[in-house]
């Protein structure tokens, strides 16, 4: 990946790159370094610093870390098995004070009972936020996901190895009319010791592809933190993602190629579908690709968690993760139970490398 990595930083821009194919089929978009800073600028533009923002109470912890900064409280509608709302629960949490409430494209797939969840917004006059932080590239029904709502949000660095970037949309006419960017909007004029840090990690690492045991050791060790400290918080993370989009970010981006990205990784996720559907104890629960889906991982559930991981790890599959961590509300509160099952259960493999059917099938 690091050699790769490095051609793409050199090469000049494509006038198909994946920016600009995000830019023709939306023509309101704004760049930020991490979709919490772009989120942070959406609703700054639809709220006055009060009322509520109703959140899946199956989302990680930090997603609240802009609420918090704009006087918004966060709260959180239960989701069913399939990942999409329960929209009776979300219907009795809506009231006067519900500023807006946020979908969940989860691993890049669209969204259960949208409709459903649309319409009940619309007759509150609530502001929809379509949050596809995890696949910036799908597009469902000729329609990109992340802009189905007044506003959305999508991560960059869930689709390539970038330093940072994502990308806010504004698609309602009333966000429009009222957006404003703030300094944590744009581009980053130069680039900085952060670029080169993240171009001499990644260079580094890839040096070792040939060596599995190696390359993982390396990982490990750049994944590490060198005081020992305990890993940065969720509002840490946050004020660290609130700057501008890394120039290598948008570089790296504009020399990919969108189409061949998507054809990668739909022919990769379709392998793992092969390959998990014939172990015992497994619930896929993405197991169809519609045409446009660009799948950020494959999500399976499971209720022996340890035991997938470790048998991934041993067949040298890197990265394999449950997910997420949940707000603390959701951890503490019975009524939230669907979600915290599944936070528990459901393991995201990731799709960067063909699945070893050997090394799994023998453990």
């Amino acid at each position: 990946m690091g050699s790769s990595l490095l051609v793409r930083a050199l090469a000049p821009p494509r006038s198909d790159g994946v920016l600009s194919a995000l830019e023709r089929r939306h023509a309101h978009l704004t760049r930020y370094g991490s979709g919490k800073a772009a989120l942070r600028d959406g609703l700054a533009a639809i709220a006055d610093g009060s009322g509520s923002v109703l959140l899946p109470a199956y989302l990680p912890d930090g997603v609240a870390e802009p609420l918090y900064e704009l006087g918004l409280e966060p709260r959180y509608y239960r989701v069913r098995p399939d990942l999409g709302p329960d929209l009776a629960d979300l219907e009795r949490r809506l009231d006067d004070g519900t500023v807006a409430a946020v979908s969940v494209d989860y691993f890049g797939f669209p969204q259960p009972r949208l409709a459903g969840f649309a319409s009940l917004l619309a007759d509150r006059d609530c502001y929809h936020v379509d949050d596809n932080a995890h696949a910036p590239l799908s597009v469902a029904d000729g329609t990109l996901l992340g802009t189905r709502g007044d506003l959305g949000i999508t991560s960059l660095r869930k689709l390539l190895a970038v330093p940072d970037g994502a990308v806010l949309y504004c698609s309602g006419d009333a966000v429009r009319e009222r957006f404003e960017p703030s300094a944590i909007a744009g581009v980053r004029e130069r680039f900085d010791g952060s670029d080169w840090l993240f171009l001499a990690k990644a260079v580094a690492t890839g040096a070792l592809e040939s060596n599995a045991r190696l390359r993982r050791s390396a990982e490990t060790l750049l994944a590490s933190r060198r005081d020992g400290s305990a890993p940065p918080s969720a509002s840490a993370r946050y004020e660290a993602g609130k700057r501008p989009m890394s120039k290598l970010s948008v570089r790296l981006l504009e020399a990919a190629d969108p189409d061949a990205i998507r054809a990668e990784r739909r022919t990769r996720y379709r392998e793992w579908l092969r390959f998990l559907s014939a172990r015992e104890g497994l619930q896929l629960l993405r197991p169809e690709l519609s045409a446009g889906i660009c799948p950020q991982a494959v999500p399976v559930r499971t209720s022996a968690p340890e035991r997938l991981l470790d048998d991934l790890e041993a067949a040298g599959v890197a990265g394999a993760h449950t997910w997420p961590r949940l707000a603390g509300p959701v951890r503490a509160d019975p009524a939230y139970a669907t979600a915290r099952r599944l936070a528990e259960e459901v393991v995201v493999v990731p799709i960067r490398r063909r699945p070893d059917a050997a090394g799994l099938e023998a453990r």
